[in-house]
């Protein structure tokens, strides 16, 4: 079975393909919104992103990069080890929020209300081979 490298070119084609597929506008409840999750501290010493946008529930933005990435409705910042472990679906969204293991840039309120929905995006994610 093949595995993809986290935030690889390859990983973010397999994660945009597989959204796609499994997360219908009727799943997402027709959101609209946008996030970019910073990642510091990766493995190879650089900072890295991952950006997903939905309008009207529709995928319209899944990239992943180095630097700080698109501007988004949210901004969430963590180690690579805490992303990882929330791609895993070992932590959920809610729990990270709140244990204070990410730094939220957006509406916190508004954030708690979508995060069911980036639970369901994860558990997506987490369905990739991925290699950490």
């Amino acid at each position: 079975m093949t595995r993809f490298v986290y935030l690889s070119p390859e990983w973010t084609e397999e994660g945009r393909r597989r959204v796609e597929a499994k997360l219908t506008p009727e799943t997402l409840h027709h959101v609209t919104s946008s996030m970019t999750n910073l990642y510091r501290n990766c493995p190879d010493g650089k900072d890295r992103y991952f950006h997903v946008a939905f309008e009207d529930g529709k995928l319209v933005g899944f990239e992943t990069g180095e630097g700080e990435g698109p501007k988004a409705e949210f901004r969430i910042i963590a180690d690579y080890s805490t992303f990882a472990q929330i791609t895993r679906g070992e932590l959920g969204a809610v729990k990270a929020l709140t244990s204070r293991k990410l730094t939220l840039r957006g509406n916190m309120a508004k954030a708690l209300r979508l995060a069911p929905l980036v639970d369901k995006l994860n558990k997506v994610l987490a369905t990739i081979p991925t290699e950490f």
